[in-house]
């Protein structure tokens, strides 16, 4: 018998082929014959279904439903991607080991009315109104697992309840730390800013089909997804080896992948990859704030080990993220759909998922591949999945190779300190705004109002200023000032007008100043703790704006008070004031513009705001004007490197210079977003950060001592800080900041009250130092100076001579804009006719050019021994590890000057008499001082600076062992006794 086989079994090859071919093209794909899991639609509203799988037979006797896993799609891909198929689904598999399986399904946007205008918060709050329904229905409280962005949903629905009602939250795959491994490897950089371009740019004007979706998903890996449609051809005529596998290759290559709408991809883009949100804290749901860190039920991270997409870098940033979590990995070796889907996921994931849902009821063990997470895990130098990771899985192995030695190659040629991109992106933040602040005269129009006005026309939507856990956005702001503004030309304020702004820190005033600023009237800053009489009459003010809280001690005053805030529907009669004016009652809508109105007309020499500051015991007036404003608000964002991402953290009042000038003029001009604080709460202080996601933390003087030295204080995990900036914070303070929030560093400031002389130690690198000029801020000099004559000294031509390096001077500037009429001003200064303005501060220039503070001019200590700069001091002896705050000051004994330095300890600190002699033997300029001793606490200002008052009236200290003297003979510190305090005073030691 003749075999025919040869020639018919490529026959029916080609036959079959053809046949399932045919089939393919013509249902679009092989016909399996199975059948979905049975699931129960539990409750159905516009913006999702909930499915309940295999519901429970609710018969007397059934045995009753397991634990409640609420499980999670991305936004682009079908909720039926959890029962892909039957038997290896996630749904059939957690049911047959005993658990409830529940799916939400948002459905496909562009099949829904408004679908495609949905964005990330209707998907968070749609999450957390299932999660009640789950709890309401089974009573028991809830397992969340999400599969990507599914995982990310998750994540952010959990912080957004607390974490109420929910056992624990299964993520596969989820991003958190984005920027910490972008897919293809792309630097954080670049992928930060095209994010963001996309998001403003391209995602908010379209959408994404269902389509594209699928194209973009196959493009991350093309190799892998040519190779998948190439295996498959090549199989078409063996139905039997297909079919496994057909009903995953169908949803992967069609039936998977639903429409993605612009609003929600913008707003992924722009919260969680440009500004990388889920890290830092501070994205807004629905108006309000939420951080990561308020997550405290169990977390299971799924890692891929080859996944591309959700890199594990990425995944892992979960565990600094919620500090107050059990956060778990599992580790498995796969790509990123096969986390959920395919054969490892059958039989490795869903059993292990299984057993972490029993083993948190309390029904079974924790499986042995499930670990604790480290906080800092080993990652590759390289961000992402590891090169030799992904040769040996094969995938897209010419690719990959290629993006791993770019990045290496990258990584060799740009310091660790910055990357070129970084550089690029901050110099083109920065170089616009210094060339802006060169550009202002006397006669340009600048002010807060018109700042404000910029940003809200140029970012509307952009989120601005956050209080009380809310956000409002530029726009929202820009709207309530201009209303404000009606109200004020309403009551009769013009252009010019001195109105004493008297309000807490709240929304309300900073609408309030900014408003004043647009109205081109001078808003005079009224501290509550204040002589408001005398405020009242150094300010000029003819009215009162106050918030409700201050309308009592604003009605006191004899003036006309406008209250502004706390709702629209109060009755202020009970006050009996008749010149109390409610300006919630005004209607803008129906107040007539003026023809004088014009907005935002403030000019850069023009007065702006007159803050106040006690001098002496005495309130004194400080006049600051529109230049002033813009020089301390345009350095304050160059200098911090200001972005969009950014939030500043204002912790002193808005009535206070710092918060004026620093935060919120930093905020504006820097186009970042401002949180307003209620004043400095040790307490709440890292939960606030994480809340708001601060970035940037203003400060004055010792204010932060409170944070540190609080028995609360506590800083688990990840936090978002990348710089503190302010001035006069102590060095030991200094030194202790650093560490605790490394690796955020200290912008220290230097500015006199008029502005003409700005420094900023931008680096941080010389802790003390303030730095260098400000670009932008003007010409400074130092001039070389007698300290024992107190003059300025003069060269051979009759003209200033110049400090040399580490020589003491007097800081010189030349002036922009008006200058202070109480300003010292030289004339003929360094060439004929010249002006400077003499600062009256002395510093010290090292040999790089950095710039130290020594002493203010008429506070120079004069001793027998020569002059003490307290400044100089100051600094030496904060250097000492235990040494909280340190003050030098004069107290007269006998007709002479006895210098005498105040310590305050950290909390069980204490000085050796060694370490003391050896901070102030490096003392680099003048004198030591007479006597040193260690005081229980030193009263602060209402600006954290130590006052020096109460120790002068304490006069000489008490002999103590924590109280040393120095020995003129030996030039060392040794223990003051009663003998040598007896001496010192002309005492009889035995009296």
């Amino acid at each position: 018998m003749v075999d025919l086989s040869p020639f018919t079994r490529p026959v029916g090859r080609l036959l079959a082929t053809a046949q399932n071919g045919l089939e393919v093209l013509r249902y679009g794909g092989l016909e399996t014959g199975a059948v979905p899991s049975p699931f129960q639609i539990i409750e159905s509203v516009p913006m999702y279904r909930l499915r309940r799988y295999f519901p429970p037979d609710v018969r007397p006797g059934a045995t009753p439903p397991g634990p409640p896993v609420l499980m999670v799609h991305p936004m682009m891909m079908s909720a039926d991607m959890w029962d892909v198929t039957r038997a290896e689904g996630a749904v059939g598999i957690l049911h047959a080991a005993g658990i409830d399986p529940w799916v939400i399904d948002f459905g496909s946007p562009d099949q829904v009315e408004g679908g495609m205008q949905r964005n990330l918060a209707d998907h968070v709050v749609a999450l957390s109104e299932a999660i009640d329904t789950v709890r309401k229905v089974t009573d028991r409280d809830v397992h969340l697992a999400g599969y990507s962005q599914g995982g990310m949903f998750a994540y952010q629905t959990a912080a957004y309840r607390h974490a109420k009602n929910l056992a624990s939250i299964v993520a596969f795959g989820s991003p958190v730390d984005t920027l910490a491994g972008l897919p293809l490897n792309l630097p954080a950089n670049f992928g930060a800013a095209a994010a963001d371009f996309m998001a403003d740019h391209v995602f908010s004007r379209i959408d994404i089909p269902g389509w594209l979706a699928r194209t973009g998903f196959q493009m991350l890996d093309p190799i892998k997804t040519a190779q998948a449609r190439i295996d498959f051809l090549l199989q078409l005529h063996d139905r039997e080896a297909l079919l496994p596998r057909e009903q995953q290759r169908r949803f992967l290559s069609n039936e998977g992948w639903i429409a993605w709408s612009g609003p929600a991809i913008a707003e992924l883009l722009k919260q969680f990859i440009a500004h990388n949100r889920m890290m830092s804290g501070g994205f807004a749901i629905r108006g309000d704030l939420v951080t990561l860190s308020d997550i405290d039920c169990p977390i299971l991270a799924v890692v891929g080990e080859v996944d591309d997409i959700g890199q594990p870098a990425s995944v892992r940033g979960i565990k600094r993220a919620a500090p107050q979590a059990d956060v778990y990995e599992y580790l498995i070796r796969t790509g990123h759909f096969g986390l959920v889907v395919g054969s490892k996921a059958a039989t490795q994931t869903w059993p292990t998922v299984a057993s972490w849902v029993k083993w948190l009821e309390g029904e079974g063990d924790l499986s042995d591949d499930v670990v604790p997470m480290a906080l800092r895990p080993a990652e590759p130098s390289e961000s992402g999945v590891p090169l030799a990771s992904r040769v040996a899985h094969g995938a897209a192995a010419a690719t990959e190779v290629t993006f791993g030695i770019a990045r290496s190659a990258a990584g060799a040629l740009v310091s660790a300190n910055k990357s070129a991109r970084a550089l690029v992106v901050e110099t083109a933040r920065t170089l616009p705004r210094l060339t802006r602040l060169g550009q202002i005269n006397d006669h340009t129009r600048i002010s807060l109002g018109r700042i404000m006005s910029e940003q809200a026309s140029a970012t509307p939507e952009g989120e601005f200023l956050l209080f009380d856990g809310r956000v409002h956005t530029y726009e929202a702001v820009d709207r309530r000032i201009n209303n404000v503004v009606r109200g004020l030309i309403d009551v009769g304020v013009r252009q010019g007008a001195r109105v004493g702004v008297l309000m807490e820190t709240r929304p309300s005033a900073l609408v309030a100043i900014a408003a004043l600023s647009r109205l081109g009237a001078v808003a005079v800053l009224m501290p509550a703790d204040a002589d408001l009489a005398e405020a009242a009459a150094l300010g000029g003010v003819t009215d009162v704006m106050a918030d409700p809280s201050n309308l009592d001690a604003a009605s006191r005053l004899p003036l006309r008070v406008l209250v502004l805030g706390g709702g629209e529907n109060r009755d202020l009669e009970p006050h009996g004031n008749p010149n109390v004016v409610d300006m919630e009652q005004i209607d803008p809508d129906v107040v007539a513009l003026p023809g004088w109105y014009r907005p935002n007309p403030g000019f850069a020499r023009d007065l702006a705001y007159i803050a106040f500051a006690t001098v002496g015991g005495k309130l004194v007036a400080r006049q600051i004007t529109n230049f002033r404003w813009a020089l301390s608000a345009f350095g304050t964002a160059s200098a911090a490197n200001l972005g969009r991402g950014d939030t500043v953290y204002c912790l002193t009042p808005l009535h206070h210079q710092s918060g004026l000038l620093v935060s919120l003029g930093g905020a504006v001009v820097g186009g970042t977003r401002i949180a307003l604080s209620r004043g400095l709460r040790p307490d709440r202080f890292v939960h606030e950060l994480r809340q708001y996601g601060v970035t940037v933390v203003s400060y004055t003087w010792a204010m932060l001592r409170d944070v540190i030295d609080d028995p609360s204080f506590a800083l688990h995990g990840n936090h978002p800080v990348r710089l503190f900036i302010g001035s006069g914070m102590p060095t030991g303070l200094w030194e202790r900041v650093e560490e605790e929030f490394a690796p955020a560093h200290v912008v220290e400031f230097f500015a006199t009250t008029d502005g003409q002389a700005v420094l900023a130690n931008v680096s941080g690198a010389k802790v003390g130092s303030a730095g260098r000029p400000l670009p932008g801020g003007g010409r400074i000099e130092l001039a070389a100076y007698d300290v024992d004559d107190d003059l300025i000294l003069e060269d051979e031509r009759g003209f200033v001579a110049l400090a040399g390096p580490n020589e003491v001077g007097v800081l010189l500037a030349h002036p922009r804009g008006p200058i202070d009429p109480t300003a010292s001003v030289k004339r003929g200064v360094f060439a004929p006719a010249d002006t400077w303005v003499s600062t009256e501060y002395l510093f010290r220039r090292d040999d790089d050019g950095d710039f130290w503070a020594v002493d203010n001019r008429g506070s120079v200590i004069r001793t027998a021994r020569g002059p003490v700069f307290s400044a100089a001091v100051n600094d030496a002896v904060g250097r000492i590890g235990a040494v909280d705050l340190a003050v030098t000051y004069k107290v007269e004994v006998g007709g002479r000057a006895v210098a005498v330095t105040a310590l305050t300890l950290a909390p069980g600190g204490s000085v050796p008499t060694a370490d003391l002699n050896e901070a102030l033997a490096a003392l680099p300029v003048g004198a030591q001082p007479d006597l040193v001793h260690v005081v229980p606490d030193m009263k602060l200002s209402a600006s954290y600076r130590p006052l020096l008052g109460p120790l002068r009236a304490a006069g000489i200290p008490k002999a103590s062992r924590n109280a040393w003297y120095r020995d003129d003979d030996t030039g060392v510190y040794k223990r003051f006794t009663a003998a040598v305090r007896a001496e010192l005073l002309g005492e009889d030691s035995a009296s």
